[in-house]
């Protein structure tokens, strides 16, 4: 199984937000991650795609 993850400064720059913005939207469950050993926050890409697709779908 394959899974592509980013660092929390990788997703920021992807989706073009602020670091505080991120985090609300990790806290509220909108976009998923993991944490890796005991402090490493990664970021699927597939989150990120799932997120952008479901703000896609509600201006739609």
């Amino acid at each position: 199984m394959s899974c592509e993850l980013l660092t929390v400064p990788e997703a920021m720059a992807i989706l073009k937000v602020s670091r505080w913005t991120l985090y609300n939207l990790i806290r509220s469950e909108e976009i998923t991650s993991i944490i890796v050993g005991e402090r490493c926050r990664r970021i699927p890409v597939s989150a990120l795609d799932t997120y952008v697709a479901r703000l896609c779908e509600e201006v739609a």
